[in-house]
């Protein structure tokens, strides 16, 4: 477990060596009423298969309209009267279903929930046919799937925008709602040290994604065979150059967590794999969040889990139902980080004055330069 991997921006070595990371000339965030409009426009009618969809610009465009749909909901009471929402889930869900509900409900749209957990989707009728059919009658297509191909292919064939909800590669909602959350707390993602710990899977891979295009320090720690995708790898190092943030892959968890503001990890089994649960329990046990692992953080840093959580495995009790657990303020989060998501995609963004300072717990963390 002592053996790593490091790869982050090309120009420069990892947090904790010798040679501290370049910083970028991007100015990150959104700096202008007329740069927000740009991407509200780029992004009307788009679909959201992959947190890299997402420029950078777009990506702080959708967070700072998130803190605002938060802050000031009755802005956004009728922005998408009418609009209907179609979700098909072939993977069972609470917040992700319930979330998406409510965010169109209150927006002044309609929600239908199609079950599809007995009956994969292309299995009775084509996609591209199923596609051609949807796109007549409702506004936007969420998709919860277990083939990242089911959604990509829905997208090429629908003319309404698709949204992915999870798949077997990437859960981009999840990693925006997490990182609205990181915002919240911290003010600011930018020069932010995230550590996650367990397995490489999609929601490590939209994680990554989301963390490089906001400028943050990323430290990944999986077991050997267990690393992400190397095109995510590919991916987030290409943002990550643009941001002056960085990905760091590591078999050691304490190196990763050692001086981390957020510590993140999720469940070692995901759904699909449930057949490899007893096989993984051992391999991802040195790498379960607990006190002493949790120690080795920064003073004031906080726990996080996407939901739901196998207690006392991949994290003890102590730190899910401790003080330093922000997996609760994530849920929250994913309702108005869905709204921010619909609201551009469906052409009802607006900018709110009061939501452009982000954040409202911000703090100075050391620099890495």
């Amino acid at each position: 477990m002592g053996s790593k991997t490091v790869i982050m921006n090309s120009k420069s070595d990892a947090p904790g060596t010798d040679t501290p990371p370049r910083k970028s000339n991007t100015v990150l965030g959104i700096q202008s009423d007329t740069a927000f409009n740009e991407a509200a426009k780029r992004l009307c009618g788009r679909d959201l298969c992959s947190v890299s969809d997402l420029s950078v610009e777009e990506m702080a465009a959708v967070m700072e309209l998130a803190h605002a749909v938060k802050n000031s909901p009755e802005d956004f009471r009728h922005a998408l009267d009418a609009k209907q929402m179609v979700m098909f889930f072939e993977k069972a869900s609470l917040r992700t279903r319930l979330t998406f509900e409510t965010a169109i409900n209150t927006l002044g749209g309609n929600a239908i929930f199609v079950d599809q957990t007995q009956s994969p989707l292309g299995e009775r009728e084509s996609l591209s046919d199923m596609a051609r059919n949807l796109e007549r009658w409702m506004s936007v297509i969420v998709l919860r799937t277990y083939s990242h191909e089911t959604i990509t292919e829905m997208a090429a064939c629908s003319k309404v925008p698709v949204i992915n909800a999870l798949s077997d590669l990437e859960h981009p909602c999840q990693a925006i709602a997490d990182f609205l959350t990181l915002e919240e707390r911290f003010g600011s993602a930018e020069g932010l040290r995230f550590a996650y710990v367990g397995d490489g899977n999609n929601v490590c891979h939209s994680l990554m994604l989301a963390g490089a295009q906001l400028g943050s320090h990323v430290s990944i720690a999986t077991p050997k065979g267990f690393s992400p995708k190397l095109e995510i790898i590919h991916k987030a190092i290409e943002i990550a150059e643009l941001t002056g943030g960085s990905i760091t892959l590591l078999n050691d968890p304490l190196k990763a967590v050692t001086g981390a503001d957020a510590v993140y990890t999720d469940v070692c089994t995901s759904m699909g794999f449930e057949h490899e649960a007893t096989k993984r329990a051992p391999i991802f046990k040195p790498y379960q969040v607990n006190d002493d692992l949790m120690g080795n953080a920064q003073q004031d840093a906080v726990f996080m889990h996407c939901l739901p959580a196998h207690r006392n495995a991949e994290v003890t009790d102590s730190i899910l139902d401790g003080p330093q657990s922000i997996v609760f303020d994530q849920a929250e989060n994913r309702l108005h980080a869905q709204k921010a998501l619909l609201l551009m995609l469906l052409g009802g963004a607006k900018r709110i004055s009061s939501a452009r300072g982000r954040g409202t717990q911000a703090r100075k963390r050391p620099s890495l330069v």
